[in-house]
């Protein structure tokens, strides 16, 4: 009778945490989007970086961001889930496993203002390319890269072994088994690191307020030359990230309607990290029914 009560009052424990946990996430989400969803409006979300100080829209910060997003991931991606692959599968046991693995621990638990000062001084002066898009990939990189590695690694480690086997009975070699087995039965974990580090890549300000910059200069939409200064796709030019801007506009307080232009920017960026959610998920289910054969 005891353990039956004792069940009970754990499982209503449980159940009340979570529901006190979404009843915060519902009221944190729920407030940004009621302050700044009236703002939203075409010329908020695509206006020019001239209308900004204005009181105009974000058009360049929005690109910014997602632009950022693809190159920190281009990095973030491989390098995390080949770094997992050779923990898993490859790695023995030994004083350079566990340097590695105290090395992402230590690098895991770095605060973002202190990656931001190591990428100005490497990556921004070392390298002499200044406040650029690149620097602050980079920097992202160095902050996602242990997220990435420890899901997929816990991700690859929780595949049955009956299917390792399964495959090289079958003659397939260790290389094939990790592609055509391991890693479509691991895509779901390695999805959620994905969503995790974009994430990190969308909000995170304090590493690229000392990277990416605080200006996006004059860009001209119609110009694609990479290599071109005023190009959006040239990753070696100042940018500004939506989450960077909502610090700039209430720091520098220079523009009349900051209130305005601080929620607008604030309820985009949870809509573009919520759309950015479902758009990943279903094209990793998509993916993981044509990968299994389903």
């Amino acid at each position: 009778m005891k353990s039956k009560t004792a069940d009970r009052v754990a499982t209503w424990a449980f159940w009340l945490t979570a529901a006190i946990i979404l009843a915060v996430l519902a009221l944190f989400v729920g407030y940004i989007l009621y302050r700044g969803l009236p703002v939203l409006s075409p010329k908020f979300l695509f206006g020019r970086s001239e209308s900004v100080r204005a009181g105009g829209g974000i058009g360049p910060q929005l690109f910014d961001s997602f632009y950022l997003l693809c190159l920190s991931t281009l990095f973030t991606v491989p390098l995390g889930v080949g770094a997992a692959i050779y923990l898993a599968e490859y790695a023995r046991p030994g004083r350079l496993l566990e340097l590695i693995r105290t090395s992402t621990e230590t690098l895991a638990s770095l605060p973002s203002i202190v990656a931001g000062l190591f990428g100005l001084l490497v990556f921004v002066n070392l390298t002499g390319w200044g406040y650029s898009l690149m620097a602050g990939a980079l920097v992202l990189t160095l902050l996602n890269l242990p997220v990435m590695v420890r899901v997929t690694e816990d991700s690859l480690r929780a595949v049955p072994s009956s299917l390792r086997e399964a495959s090289l009975a079958l003659g397939a070699t260790k290389w094939q088994t990790i592609w055509h087995v391991l890693l479509p039965v691991a895509l779901p974990g390695i999805v959620t690191g994905v969503i995790i580090t974009a994430g990190r890549a969308l909000g995170e300000a304090a590493a690229l307020l000392y990277t990416a910059g605080q200006s996006v200069g004059a860009l001209d939409f119609h110009n694609w030359d990479i290599t071109s200064p005023r190009s959006p796709l040239n990753p070696f030019r100042p940018g500004e990230t939506m989450a960077v801007h909502v610090w700039k506009v209430n720091t520098e307080g220079k523009i009349p309607d900051i209130r305005r232009v601080a929620d607008g920017t604030a309820a985009t960026l949870v809509l573009v990290v919520l759309l950015f959610n479902v758009a990943v998920r279903w094209f990793t289910h998509r993916l993981r029914r044509r990968l299994q054969g389903a």
